[in-house]
């Protein structure tokens, strides 16, 4: 089992939702995702987990790791939504991850900081999309 992704960029934020398990097999999935966001997008990333059913040691460690590749480029990474049945335990050495409750608490945190305008927006996605329409085709 692997997972689907929808990265969003906006007005200097950008929103990953990520649906399905990310366990081993979705590990490589989930880096070239956030290697997506890295190239496409500016300001913090967002990593939306409504839709995530759980995730593994190894896809913590993913989180973990993507936290780092975002701050080397100068960006953060926020959760929101994170899974019932596991909390997150960065190493030491990993920058920050603001937890969000949701991803309307995540995007309120930043309209509150920047103001609720939003200039542009680019959107980019696996086949499925956590807004449940398909895609035309």
């Amino acid at each position: 089992m692997t997972i689907d992704w929808r990265y969003t960029a906006e007005d200097n934020l950008g929103v990953l939702s990520v649906a399905g398990y990310l366990g081993p097999d979705a590990v490589r999935r989930f880096t070239g995702a956030i290697g997506w966001a890295l190239a496409r997008g500016a300001g913090p990333v967002i990593v939306d987990l409504t839709e995530l059913r759980s995730w593994s040691a190894g896809g913590q460690l993913a989180i973990t790791d993507a936290a780092r590749r975002l701050a080397q480029a100068g960006r953060s990474l926020e959760l929101a939504a994170i899974p019932a049945d596991g909390s997150l335990v960065p190493a030491a050495d990993c920058p920050p991850i603001p937890i969000h409750a949701d991803l309307a608490a995540a995007r309120a945190a930043h309209r509150s900081a920047r103001g609720d305008q939003v200039e542009g927006r680019h959107e980019w996605h696996t086949t499925w999309r956590p807004d449940g329409d398909e895609p035309a085709g």
